[in-house]
């Protein structure tokens, strides 16, 4: 997908803002620059959550995005799931309530969004971390500002 460059790890630490005032944003961005983007979930109920949010986050817009449950898959510009199926050929796949992701490969950027008031998120990271360097991807970690804006750190 990276035209033969490995592909880039990000981790976003929230802090001051949740997974659901962040990730349409995120998403906003991706298809700005012409990705299509999978958004992966712990869970099937997370999914149908996340789904509803990208419907109604906004009053005066939406994200175009589907669902297994929507079918036509490959036509969606997002993509949102509870496994690794990545039928819409993403370049960018966010990872959000502890989902994980076998294989990195195919993606231009992988996104590890997770909650830092979470102890247990913030450990699955960090063991995420060391294995994304072990491997000799790109990675870089992003945390939330005093506003909410995104600062590398890392």
């Amino acid at each position: 997908m990276g035209e033969g460059s490995p592909t880039e790890v990000y981790f976003y630490h929230l802090e001051t803002r949740s997974l659901d005032d962040v990730l349409p944003t995120l998403l906003e961005l991706s298809l700005k620059r012409g990705w299509r983007a999978a958004v992966q979930a712990a869970s099937e109920e997370r999914v149908a959550a996340l789904d509803t949010l990208l419907w109604t986050y906004r009053e005066e817009s939406f994200l175009p995005h589907g669902t297994a449950r929507d079918g036509r898959a490959s036509s969606h510009p997002i993509y949102l799931t509870a496994g690794d199926d990545n039928p819409n050929e993403a370049h960018v796949r966010f990872l959000v309530d502890g989902a994980m992701l076998a294989d990195a490969s195919p993606y231009a950027r992988v996104a590890y969004v997770f909650d830092g008031r979470d102890q247990g998120a913030v450990a699955q990271a960090r063991e995420v971390w060391r294995a994304t360097k072990a491997e000799g991807l790109a990675a870089s970690y992003w945390q939330q500002d005093a506003d909410g804006r995104w600062q590398k750190k890392a």
